[in-house]
């Protein structure tokens, strides 16, 4: 009950690494391979993190 009221910590960081993700699908498309790769690793970063913070809370 009294975690109805507490936020999500890995709401935000969901939403940035389907943003960074996004960005290197289109990067990627318009051949842009090098940047795309360096979101993309971004994005795996960001994953990492959210999993760490995942498993702490379990």
């Amino acid at each position: 009950m009294f975690g109805l009221f507490k936020s999500d910590p890995t709401k935000k960081m969901r939403k940035e690494l389907k943003q960074l993700q996004e960005k290197a699908m289109e990067m990627q498309r318009n051949g842009n391979i090098r940047d795309s790769s360096h979101i993309s690793q971004q994005a795996d970063e960001l994953w990492n993190k959210i999993q760490a913070l995942e498993s702490q809370n379990k």
